[in-house]
């Protein structure tokens, strides 16, 4: 499905100049954050890892080849702040985060492959903030939100700054680096 639409994305509208991939899911299933260690269950660690690793790995794997050889060109990918390894300070939240985490070495490996044939591309992992959204919306109570047009355009912001020294890189919606 993925390669498909790529191919003919492709085929009608040429090369991307901007790849914006904001797949992602929380609670997948039915199935909500876990709190505990205990409350673990393959069948959705496996769901959180279709969604939030393996997606945008396909995502990257199908579109990077529509991305301009010679010109600037972006492809960034949500990620979220709870998968930077060195940032968890509260634990929980499993699946999810591991799931995030995993997305983030599939971007950094694949942004060092494709800088050797597309020096002018930024391919990045970026953090959103908690957008008040569906996703978001159980836990609205407990964290400061944004909203998601305030989000979209802080993030563009954010994109239109970045230049090819930055590939390969984390970046909140204010613009700063994340620790992996």
């Amino acid at each position: 499905m993925i390669e498909r639409a790529a191919r003919d994305l492709g085929d009608r509208y040429g090369a991307f100049d901007l790849v914006i991939n904001a797949t992602g899911a929380l609670l997948i299933d039915g199935h909500s954050p876990e709190k505990t260690i205990n409350a673990l269950s393959a069948d959705a660690m496996m769901a959180q890892f279709r969604v939030n690793a393996i997606g945008p790995a396909l995502l990257l794997k199908h579109f990077h080849s529509l991305l301009p050889r010679k010109t600037r060109n972006v492809f960034a990918s949500l990620s979220a702040r709870v998968g930077s390894i060195s940032g968890n300070r509260l634990g929980g939240w499993i699946s999810y985060r591991a799931a995030k985490a995993a997305q983030n070495p599939i971007i950094k490996t694949t942004a060092l492959e494709i800088a050797r044939t597309h020096p002018q591309a930024i391919v990045v992992a970026l953090h959103p903030g908690t957008v008040a959204t569906k996703l978001a919306r159980p836990f609205l109570k407990a964290h400061q939100s944004v909203a998601p047009d305030y989000a979209a355009a802080r993030l563009l912001d954010v994109i239109a700054k970045l230049g090819p020294s930055q590939s390969s890189g984390f970046y909140s919606y204010d613009g700063q680096q994340i620790e992996w």
